[in-house]
């Protein structure tokens, strides 16, 4: 069982870019999302790899994460199956000796830039870049698979403190 803990932030600006070292274009279908529960989705990168992959809280900045490679036609037709569905471009960085990964929504969700950064701890300190503004982590309504559901622009004033 693989555990995934992570910081998020929304993004301002662009002073992140001269950081990028890797970029992909990513899918994501979502068959389960449940909030408090699991949440099952499809991931298909650059039209190459494809995973199957199924999260569930287990701790403030933590989940429980299983994650497994799955043919690409077979994702293809999950794909196709799935209602809630997002794209994104997403940024690899390395700052300070550590990887920032930035996803740049599409569609519905853009122009909205989130940044991320995978720990080994809930306790490890970062530092946060500058282009960082708040953190999202924990916000449900900011995740993946609740942006795949109800899209930023389609949100009102109630949804988030933030509607950049």
């Amino acid at each position: 069982m693989g555990i995934e803990i992570e910081r998020r932030f929304l993004v301002k600006g662009e002073k992140w870019q001269s950081f990028i070292n890797q970029t992909m274009e990513i899918r994501q279908g979502y068959l389960v999302n449940n909030i408090n529960g699991w949440t099952i989705r499809v991931r298909i990168a650059d039209q190459k790899k494809a995973w199957l992959t199924l999260k569930t809280p287990a701790g403030r900045f933590s989940q429980h994460e299983f994650e497994y490679q799955i043919p690409l036609n077979e994702a293809e037709s999950i794909w196709q199956l799935t209602t809630y569905k997002l794209t994104k471009t997403r940024h690899t960085l390395e700052i300070n000796k550590l990887v920032w990964i930035v996803d740049c929504f599409h569609g519905k969700n853009s122009p909205l830039v989130i940044a991320e950064i995978e720990l080994d701890s809930e306790k490890d300190e970062i530092i946060q870049p500058e282009w960082c503004l708040e953190e999202i982590t924990g916000k449900n309504q900011w995740s993946n698979a609740s942006l795949a559901q109800k899209p930023l622009q389609d949100w009102g004033r109630e949804d988030g403190e933030s509607n950049s």
